[in-house]
């Protein structure tokens, strides 16, 4: 997700939690997702950005700056990967829920319409814009709220944003008030503890990723089967067509 604030490096944590309270009363209310990181993930692209900078590839990435948006809201685009890859998920998950990675990108823009150049700002847009892949990739249902709660403990995991971590705390004592709410944190912390084991994403070329087989790359990038969100009742066993991984 965004991380305007990156260079006053102040965290803003009553508008952080007043943006928790009115997420956790209403999930769907995107926009406050982003209140969330730009008052809390202060530096942390910053750091991922640095990060990228010592990865094999990512120095060309950094150089060329592709806006992952404007790629992954072209229909043509989309449509031009193989059946069984990342990408072929990919289109059936815009597909099935009628998301959009422009989509997001205009909640992202709520309060701030205007995003800037800085390479730490684009780093930012990078990682919103993969939000909906990893959802491909994981295996958490985005039309779900505990799939949704689960990512975000993924997220954290991967990014160390404490927006996130303040998102799935939240998740975490709404679930308790639910006949099954034990076994939902469960679910929310086995995210956390799946994307501690993962490779870390945000270094890998998506324009590549979406191109590789869906099972392959899994394998790839350790990312393991979540066991317990699966396990809890009613909660669907694949994405679109494809199904999760063994």
């Amino acid at each position: 997700m965004t991380d305007t604030t990156q260079l006053s490096f102040q965290r803003d944590w009553k508008t952080a939690f007043t943006a928790v309270k009115a997420l956790m009363a209403d999930p769907d209310d995107t926009a406050q997702v982003f209140r969330i990181m730009r008052a809390l993930n202060v530096g942390t692209a910053k750091a991922g950005y640095e990060r990228l900078l010592q990865t094999a590839a990512g120095g060309r990435m950094a150089y060329d700056r592709i806006e992952l948006a404007e790629r992954l809201s072209d229909p043509a685009y989309v449509a031009r990967f193989p059946e069984g890859s990342v990408g072929a998920a990919y289109a059936a998950f815009l597909q099935r829920t009628g998301y959009s990675a422009q989509g997001l990108a205009m909640v992202s823009r709520t309060d701030e319409p205007f995003e800037d150049r800085h390479p730490y700002d684009w780093f930012g847009r990078r990682t919103r814009d993969v939000h909906d892949i990893w959802h491909v990739l994981t295996g958490y249902r985005a039309d779900d709220p505990l799939g949704e709660a689960c990512l975000v403990g993924f997220s954290y995991a991967q990014t160390r944003g404490l927006g996130w971590a303040a998102i799935g705390l939240g998740s975490a004592l709404t679930s308790l008030r639910h006949p099954q709410g034990r076994a939902a944190v469960a679910a929310i912390w086995e995210g956390y503890r799946l994307g501690k084991r993962a490779r870390w994403l945000l270094g890998e070329d998506y324009e590549a990723l979406l191109r590789e087989p869906l099972d392959a790359a899994r394998q790839r990038l350790r990312l393991e089967r979540p066991a317990r969100y699966f396990a809890l009742d009613g909660v669907p066993r694949t994405i679109g067509p494809v199904a999760v991984a063994a």
